[in-house]
């Protein structure tokens, strides 16, 4: 693979979407949902005031969970399956087709990249000067979750993308596969281990956390807020048995999310007819 290639296209993708109004307004809602859940964060128990790093962690991990995968999905199929004309003037180009793709995917993360840290560093700058800076490691441990979390769903949507060929076909998949993993996967796992006995259930459970770059991001989450009474079954599971390993074998399997998806789609690419 051309390292060269790819780079460019993905500095020019990034600057493409930096310039689009969308991507600035993602920023901007981000930052200021961040410092709202911050302030707001404990109003149902009678106060109102920013919180610390380790309670704006442990808040912010909803708003992550349910924003950052449809804002992925939704800017990788967008991209991927843009005007013909551009796309068919780009894949004409003496460069191969799984480096234009890697390099878009890359050059998208680096647009999402730039909004969340801007959103992330006006939160935490707010809150280091309002609260303090303890759990600033545990808050920056969750600002790298949350950024394998993207990349893993633009890797997911570039895959949609290629096997959706068209705006509309590949948008519809995207919705689908964002409203099965981030809300019906749970509730089919659930569903299915009330089926089974309990170690069956038990083994389905740890196994299922492995298939869902969400459930893991919201693991790997909880523990950088250290909270360890709401990991649910299968992340109480994971720690027990892995202990120290549980956050580098999460971390490892949002990786092997982002990679995975490309891989195939740059198989699925390279043998198409364009």
């Amino acid at each position: 693979m051309n390292l060269a290639a790819v780079f460019t296209i993905a500095h020019q993708e990034t600057r493409i979407n930096i310039r689009n109004r969308w991507t600035a307004l993602f920023a901007c809602i981000f930052a200021l949902l961040a410092l709202a859940i911050s302030y707001f964060g404990l109003v149902t128990e009678g106060y109102a005031g920013f919180q610390g790093f380790e309670r704006t962690t442990a808040s912010l991990l909803s708003l992550v969970l349910y924003l950052v995968p449809l804002v992925g999905l939704t800017m990788a199929t967008l991209s991927l399956t843009g005007d013909r004309g551009a796309m068919e003037l780009l894949f004409s180009q003496p460069v191969a087709r799984t480096e234009i793709l890697v390099g878009k995917v890359f050059g998208l993360f680096g647009s999402m990249l730039i909004a969340m840290l801007f959103g992330f560093g006006v939160a935490g700058t707010v809150i280091a000067s309002e609260v303090g800076a303890e759990g600033l490691l545990r808050f920056l441990f969750f600002t790298i979750i949350a950024l394998l979390l993207a990349l893993a769903f633009l890797s997911l949507g570039a895959l949609l993308a290629i096997v959706g060929v068209t705006r509309a076909r590949a948008f519809g998949l995207a919705l689908l596969v964002w409203f099965f993993l981030v809300l019906f996967y749970d509730l089919l796992i659930m569903g299915a281990g009330f089926l089974l006995r309990e170690k069956a259930a038990n083994l389905l459970i740890f196994l299922s956390l492995l298939g869902n770059p969400v459930d893991l991001a919201r693991v790997a989450g909880l523990i950088s807020a250290g909270d360890a009474t709401i990991f649910g079954a299968a992340g109480a599971a994971l720690v027990k048995f892995l202990g120290g390993l549980s956050e580098t074998i999460l971390i490892s399997m949002l990786v092997v999310w982002t990679v995975g998806p490309i891989a195939l789609a740059s198989k699925i690419l390279n043998r198409r007819d364009l």
